[in-house]
């Protein structure tokens, strides 16, 4: 005997053995046992969610031996031939190679006959999209009044293509993209059923390469049979599918994070190890982003990914480098094909991801430096120097000679900072310290955004609000108390408590935002009393107020 493929020896064969689309199901089901069955059908969607299968499913409820009814009995010499596809009142047409009018016009000619066994002859017209214009016009008149023993079920993934005067004709029923949840539990049943072990793992794989599709997912099961010749392991199915483990994406985002150039190639050319589909890779890096930014911007909402450890990427990176990290994970993507070769492509996304990192990392900061300290060692003028002077100009060198003393200058501020230090005993002080400190980046925000709420004993008691708790990290704080150590003389240990207290504490963000409030005011004052723009407004003009921006300092 022949081997069937699991597609077809697992195709749903009543309502109740269908895999999600239950809209579509609870609507056919009321119409079939109340009689109130229409006489078109459009069923759309993407490819193997189960659009001929419904509409079989729905040609044998009509002609079941036992009655029209939502269930038929799947034993009735009806209910198998349609099964086995052999009933002759059930006439399956693929419009993709049935295109023209001469095809469409043996349709008509043919529905005026009664059906020879069943009670309905029932036409199901796959890829109807395919059909010319002219045949659509020729079908128009038998679609909009077809005898009452003749039923249409039309099938297609494009119903853009159809003509207006089709659509309004039918009774469209959409079917929906099937969850990873519900392929990998039908892939799991069908397992079972069939005596074969295999590991989590790689069911959700299969589940997430069908891409909605349960057809695809079991084709993609029957390879997988193939390929292992028994059980399934989430290796193989890795293997076969050209698929990367979920802890190299950890690890690109984890050298990421960290700005680690060396490490992050080095698990790239882990990757390339594998002959991967680099544009699933950076799939997967974009959803596993996903995942992080879901996780830092609705806390509330469950959100993880296959071996990544999303709450502690959601920790140590800023939302907005997350967004951009995330475009540009999509776009190289996008971009791949365009590349001198698929695996540069991909380094170069992950390049690009490296060279946008955030400001003020205390550990990297110095690491995309070392590239850049040659081109700012200012060695060759000292080389050029004999050169100028025997020009007339003699001006160059001692203006090199005068360089030199700023670098002690520099030190200075931080040195008088220090010992005019105040210990912070209140807000005021907590908020000139912040100020003095000059630091930037991330750890500047964070400290703008802290809550003052006591000090003692080298402890300063902070309260950080929830909308910006993504600010917090041990980069962020180690940075904020070495900057604060240096003004204070000894580094605070910051100490963060749950509520701030009854009344209001302004915090650096505050009396920013006071500061800008007031300059915006006032350049709206100042330029709604200038006499150009009163005559303006006198004339009938208007003022947008949210078009006027204070003037920079020293413009």
């Amino acid at each position: 005997m022949s081997y069937l493929v699991l597609a077809r020896k697992w195709r749903p064969r009543r309502f109740s053995e269908l895999v999600g689309q239950e809209h579509v199901v609870r609507a056919l089901s009321n119409a079939l046992e109340t009689g109130r069955v229409h006489h078109a059908f459009l069923f759309t969607g993407t490819r193997g969610v189960g659009k001929t299968t419904i509409a079989r499913i729905f040609a044998k409820s009509l002609n079941c031996a036992r009655g029209v009814g939502a269930e038929p009995c799947g034993e009735c010499e009806v209910c198998v031939a349609v099964d086995e596809g052999r009933f002759v009142d059930l006439l399956e047409i693929d419009a993709a190679s049935n295109t023209g009018v001469d095809d469409v016009r043996e349709v008509i000619e043919n529905a005026q006959y009664l059906p020879t066994r069943g009670r309905y002859k029932v036409y199901l017209i796959d890829e109807v999209h395919m059909l010319s214009k002219n045949a659509f016009n020729a079908l128009l008149k038998t679609l909009e009044e077809p005898p009452e023993h003749v039923k249409f079920l039309l099938a297609t993934t494009d119903p853009q293509k159809l003509l207006p005067t089709v659509l309004s004709r039918c009774l469209q029923f959409h079917l929906r993209r099937l969850s990873e949840e519900q392929i990998a539990g039908q892939i799991r049943h069908i397992l079972t059923a069939e005596g074969v072990a295999a590991e989590e793992g790689a069911i959700a794989q299969l589940a997430h390469a069908a891409d909605g599709s349960l057809r695809d997912g079991l084709s993609l099961l029957d390879q997988a049979l193939a390929f292992t010749g028994g059980g399934l392991t989430d290796a193989a199915v890795r293997a076969m599918l050209g698929t990367v483990d979920r802890s190299r994406i950890a690890g690109l985002l984890d050298a990421l994070a960290e700005a680690d150039g060396t490490r992050l190639m080095q698990v790239a050319a882990d990757v390339a190890g594998f002959s991967p589909d680099f544009g699933a890779v950076l799939d997967a890096l974009a959803h596993a982003l996903h995942r992080v930014q879901i996780r830092q911007l609705v806390p509330g909402v469950e959100a993880e990914a296959e071996g990544v450890d999303v709450a502690a990427l959601a920790a140590r990176l800023s939302p907005e480098i997350v967004q951009l990290w995330y475009q540009m994970a999509v776009n190289g993507r996008r971009d791949i094909d365009f590349a001198p070769s698929p695996q540069v492509g991909f380094e170069m996304s992950l390049l690009r991801m490296l060279a946008f990192q955030p400001m003020g990392d205390a550990e990297e900061g110095a690491t995309p430096a070392r590239p850049y300290a040659p081109a700012q060692v200012p060695a060759a003028p000292a080389r050029t120097a004999p050169r100028v002077q025997e020009s007339p100009i003699p001006a160059p060198p001692p203006s090199q000679a005068a360089a030199p003393p700023p670098a002690p200058a520099a030190a200075a501020p931080s040195v008088s900072r220090a010992a005019a230090a105040q210990p912070v005993t209140d807000n005021d002080s907590w908020l000139a310290a912040l100020q003095a400190c000059g630091i930037s980046g991330p750890a500047r925000e964070l400290g703008a955004n802290l809550q003052f709420v006591g000090a003692d004993d080298g402890r300063i008691r902070v309260h950080l609000p929830a909308s910006v708790d993504y600010l917090k990290s041990p980069v962020t704080l180690g940075q904020l108390s070495e900057a604060l150590g240096q003004v204070l003389g000894t580094a605070p240990r910051l100490e963060f408590v749950a509520k701030a207290g009854s009344a209001p504490v302004e915090t650096l963000a505050d009396r920013r935002r006071s500061r800008n409030h007031a300059l915006e005011a006032s350049a709206r004052e100042e330029f709604s009393a200038h006499p150009l723009v009163r005559d303006l407004v006198g004339e009938g003009g208007k003022v947008r107020e949210e078009s006027i921006r204070p003037r920079a300092p020293g413009g």
